[in-house]
C-alpha cells in the first residue's frame, strides 16, 4: 500500500504505517500546481525587491540583515548547517520515518514556496531507505524543531549522516546508494526544512498510538487482576456509570465487563467482600480519565500532522507571504505533557493491582509472591521492584517541560515551548508503562494458575498466549526474559488480539 500525500488527510494510523509497517508515500498529483504556483510566489518578491523573513533577510535576531541576491543559495545552505546542533543519542528510525513523511506532508500545500523537488527528495529518501541520524536532543520547540529538521535535511543536501540498510553512511553517499543527487537550495527552502514541529509531532504521533494501545491493554490486564483477586463485578456495573458519563469511563467499564463475562473466579467467588480496593474498583474512573486525556492528545496531534508549520507562509491565491509563528511548538507541548501524566497514571494504579497479588495480606489466601514453596524461592517478588521503580521514574518523567522557557536568539525568541523535550518524555513514559503492564499480567497468570476456578474465555485465551512465550514459575529463574517477551505483546497489541473484539 502507498499512503498519499496532500497535506490535508494524512492520519496518525497512516503515520504509523510509514513510520513502523514500511508503507511507501507518494505526492497527490494535484500538489505540484500548488508548490510551483507557491515557490513562483517567492521569486517574484525577490524580483520586486521586498524584503522577506528568511528569503532575502537573515534569521532570527538578525531578521533586520539585508541579503543580496548573489548570497540568497548560500543563506539557505548556511541555516540548515548552522543549526546542526544536535547532541544526544539518535532518534530511532520509526520517528526518523515519521519526521520525514509529516515534513513532506506540511511542505507539499503550497504554503511553504518550496520546489517540488524539494518534497520528493525528502519521499525519496523515504522510500528507498535512507534514514537521517537526528540527534534527540537540542530543540526547544520555537522556531519549531530547528537542530533536529536540519540534522535530517543536511542528508538531502548531500552532507551529514544517514542509515542505510543498517550501515551508518555520509550523507552523499547515502544518497548515491538509492540514486539521488544531492539538493542545491532555492530561496525559501532552507527554512523551509529547517522550521517546524515535525520532530515533537513525528514521536507524538507514535506514542498516541501506543497509549491509546495501552489504554485498551490497562483494561484487559487490569480484568486479569480482578479475576485473580475474586473482585465485587458490582464496581463495573453500566447503570453506576451511566450516573457518570465520561466516555473514558464509560468505555473501560464496558471492556471490563466483557473481559469478565463467563468467569467462574468471579461467579464462584465466596470471599463475602461487598466492595475492593480502589486499584479494582475504581478501574472504570482511572483508566478512564486516562483515556480521555490520551484522546485530548491525539486530537491535537492529529490537526498538527496536517498543519503548515513553518515561516513565512506563502498564499498564492493572493500573492501575499506573512510571517507569524506556526512554528510554535505549545499546542503539542501541552498535549504531550498531558499525555504523559495520563499514561503514566495507568501504569500507577496497574503497580498497585500487583502488589495486591503479590501480598499475602492483600490478595485473598494466595501464596506469598505467588511461588509455591516460599523462602527458598523468591517468586515474583522483585518483578514489582522493578514496577514500582518504573512508576517511580515516571513520576519525574511526568513534571511538564511546556512549563518551562528559556529565551533564545538574543531575546527575539522570548518563549519557547519545550515540545520536543515533552513528546520524548511522554514517548518514554509509555514504554515504561507497557513493562509495568507486561509485569502484572505475568502475575496474574500465575495467580490464576493458582486459584481452583477457571477465568473468563477472554482471560483464559491470553493467558494461553502469555503461557506460550512464559511458563509458570515453579523455582526462581531469571525474570528479566519473561518480562521482555510480555512487553513486546503488549506493545504490538497481541494480548489485546488474543482476547478478541469487545464489540
Amino acid at each position: 500500500m502507498t499512503v498519499l500525500v496532500d497535506g490535508h488527510s494524512l492520519t496518525i494510523d497512516d503515520v504509523v504505517r510509514v513510520a513502523r509497517g514500511g508503507e511507501r508515500a507518494t505526492i497527490a498529483d494535484e500538489c505540484h500546481e500548488s508548490m510551483h504556483a507557491s515557490h513562483a510566489v517567492v521569486e517574484e518578491c525577490l524580483s520586486r525587491g521586498e524584503p522577506v523573513y528568511g528569503v532575502n533577510t537573515g534569521f532570527g535576531k538578525f531578521s533586520s540583515v539585508a541579503i543580496g541576491a548573489h548570497d540568497l543559495r548560500r543563506l539557505q545552505r548556511n541555516l540548515v548547517v548552522s543549526c546542526c546542533t544536535g547532541v544526544g543519542d539518535p532518534f530511532p528510525t520509526d520517528v526518523v520515518r515519521a519526521m520525514l513523511l509529516l515534513r513532506a506532508n506540511s511542505l507539499v500545500g503550497g504554503r511553504s514556496g518550496v520546489r517540488p523537488v524539494v518534497v520528493e527528495g525528502l519521499l525519496e529518501m523515504l522510500n528507498g531507505g535512507v534514514h537521517p541520524l537526528i540527534p534527540c536532543q537540542g530543540s526547544v520547540g520555537a522556531s519549531g524543531d530547528l537542530a533536529p529538521l536540519a540534522h535530517m535535511a543536511i542528508v538531502l543536501l548531500g552532507e551529514g549522516e544517514a542509515e542505510f540498510r543498517g550501515e551508518r553512511l555520509a550523507g552523499g553517499e547515502a544518497l548515491r546508494a538509492i540514486g539521488l543527487e544531492p539538493l542545491v537550495l532555492e530561496a525559501k527552502e532552507g527554512l523551509s526544512l529547517a522550521n517546524g514541529t515535525q520532530a515533537m509531532t513525528a514521536v507524538g504521533s507514535l506514542a498516541v498510538h501506543d497509549a491509546r494501545l495501552l489504554a485498551d491493554t490497562a483494561d484487559l490486564v487490569g480484568a486479569m487482576s480482578a479475576e485473580a483477586l475474586e473482585a465485587v463485578p458490582d464496581a463495573f456495573d453500566a447503570c453506576l456509570q451511566e450516573s457518570r458519563p465520561h466516555p473514558g469511563q464509560t468505555l473501560s467499564a464496558r471492556n471490563l465487563r466483557h473481559y469478565l463475562r463467563g468467569s467462574e473466579l468471579i461467579d464462584g467467588a465466596e470471599h463475602g467482600r461487598v466492595q475492593d480496593a480502589y486499584a479494582l474498583r475504581c478501574m472504570p474512573q482511572v483508566h478512564g480519565a486516562s483515556r480521555d486525556a490520551i484522546e485530548y492528545a491525539a486530537s491535537v496531534v492529529a490537526i498538527e500532522v496536517d498543519s503548515v508549520t513553518d515561516n513565512p507562509l506563502v498564499f498564492s491565491e493572493t500573492g501575499r507571504v506573512v510571517s507569524g509563528g506556526n512554528f510554535h511548538g505549545q499546542p503539542v507541548a501541552l498535549a504531550m505533557d498531558v499525555l504523559g501524566i495520563a499514561v503514566a497514571e495507568l501504569a500507577d494504579i496497574s503497580e498497585r493491582r500487583t502488589e495486591r497479588l503479590l501480598n499475602p495480606a492483600l490478595s485473598g489466601g494466595l501464596p506469598a509472591f505467588l511461588v509455591r514453596e516460599g523462602g527458598i524461592n523468591d517468586g515474583l517478588m522483585v518483578a514489582q521492584y522493578t514496577a514500582t521503580a518504573l512508576v517511580s521514574e515516571n513520576k519525574s518523567l511526568a513534571h511538564p517541560a511546556s512549563v518551562d522557557s528559556i529565551p533564545t536568539s538574543a531575546n527575539q525568541e522570548d518563549h519557547v515551548s519545550m515540545g520536543t523535550i515533552s513528546a520524548r518524555q511522554a514517548s518514554d513514559i509509555v514504554r515504561n508503562a507497557q513493562y509495568v503492564l507486561a509485569i502484572e499480567a505475568i502475575c496474574a497468570c500465575q495467580a490464576i494458575e493458582l486459584r481452583d476456578h477457571a477465568p473468563s474465555p477472554s482471560v483464559t485465551r491470553v493467558w494461553d498466549l502469555v503461557r506460550e512465550q512464559v511458563a509458570f514459575l515453579e523455582t526462581d529463574r531469571p525474570l528479566a526474559p519473561d518480562i521482555e517477551r510480555v512487553r513486546r505483546l503488549v506493545a504490538e497489541g497481541s494480548l489485546l488480539s488474543a482476547a478478541g473484539s469487545t464489540e
